[in-house]
């Protein structure tokens, strides 16, 4: 099941992007970057007001946050935010239907293109990106140590 994320959502929120990240910047970027006490308190405030917005969607299974799907406007441009999976739930379909979902919304709210950005060294989410569509951007290929992708919003069926 996909729903809008709550406020009683939050902590479960949090933790699963704590997990996530960690299973791709460690070893790549400094602990301390994503798993220090000031980090999680940063990415918590973060996440609440996300949730505040309404832009936040969740994947329940088993009556737990497995998922997590973030988005909204960014320097001018619709941009998928988070998106996010919790290990235990990889390769389950769980990305897929919280893609799927992020793309619904746009599509009722007429957006028409979507930008993200992803970490240089996360091979799995780039190849999950791909296989749904997105596509390096010719602009503005790199930021950091993230690449930029591009996203067309297919219409409503």
């Amino acid at each position: 099941m996909i729903r809008t994320a709550t406020a009683a959502d939050l902590d479960a929120v949090a933790a699963l992007h704590a997990e996530a990240r960690a299973t791709y910047y460690r070893g790549h970027i400094p602990d301390d970057a994503f798993d220090s006490p000031a980090e999680h308190a940063r990415t918590r405030s973060g996440w609440e007001k996300a949730i505040g917005r309404g832009a936040v969607l969740c994947a329940i299974r088993d009556g737990a946050v497995a998922g997590v799907a973030a988005f909204g406007e960014r320097e001018g441009a619709m941009t998928l935010t988070q998106l996010h999976v919790a290990p235990a739930h990889w390769r389950s379909g769980v990305g897929s239907e919280l893609h799927t979902a992020v793309v619904l919304a746009w599509q009722r709210a007429g957006v028409t293109h979507a930008r993200l950005e992803v970490f240089e060294k996360n091979t799995r989410a780039q190849a999950f990106y791909t296989h749904h569509g997105w596509y390096p951007d010719p602009e503005e290929p790199h930021t950091g140590n993230h690449l930029n992708l591009r996203f067309v919003v297919p219409p409503a069926a």
